[in-house]
């Protein structure tokens, strides 16, 4: 089965179980703890390994957690390790994140930009975004600084893509200029 499917199936049971238990936003903080926390390797690498038995993940998830999250929470993370399926810790939280945001209504719209931006541009960018109607009243605007764009800026949203990058542009224009239409090839 996929990273993807499991990922899917695994993060819809745990938002249905905390809606039904009232949980929602407590598990969605919860979750965000978590994928912060796989990020750091040692713990990454201690979800992954097949060599580690599961009473010792569960003692480590357990001193890590216990006092921090709810109990909803840390039965869930025990039925995941007891499942085998810790090693896709990282990918459920991702996924139980993007569920919840588009249960919720939020619209993630990912800016990047050769140059930070002020708040007056990206206040600008969202009054845009919301008259234009493509996105939903709740946005969250995650911006990325990238000099290699030279200038200019890419917009990413809802798996669509708008790139107004001088970068962009440059390489359009060699392209043109590859397909010279005004000069006769032999």
């Amino acid at each position: 089965m996929s990273v993807l499917r499991i990922a899917t199936r695994y993060a819809k049971s745990l938002i249905d179980l905390s809606i039904e238990q009232g949980k929602l936003e407590q598990m969605f903080g919860d979750i965000n703890t978590l994928k912060a926390a796989t990020k750091n390797r040692d713990l990454y690498l201690l979800l992954k390994s097949p060599i580690v038995h599961t009473d010792k993940k569960i003692a480590v998830l357990d001193a890590l957690f216990k006092d921090k999250m709810d109990v909803l929470t840390m039965s869930y993370l025990r039925l995941l390790v007891n499942k085998h399926r810790e090693m896709y810790l990282p990918e459920i939280a991702t996924e139980f994140i993007h569920q919840y945001k588009v249960m919720k209504h939020i619209t993630l719209v990912r800016v990047i930009s050769a140059s930070p931006l002020s708040e007056n541009v990206l206040s600008d960018l969202r009054n845009k975004l919301l008259a234009s109607g493509i996105t939903t009243e709740n946005l969250e605007i995650e911006v990325v600084v990238n000099p290699s764009l030279i200038g200019g800026f890419i917009l990413e949203f809802d798996n669509k893509r708008y790139d107004a990058s001088v970068a962009a542009k440059l390489v359009e224009l060699k392209s043109d200029f590859m397909q010279n239409q005004y000069v006769r090839e032999f």
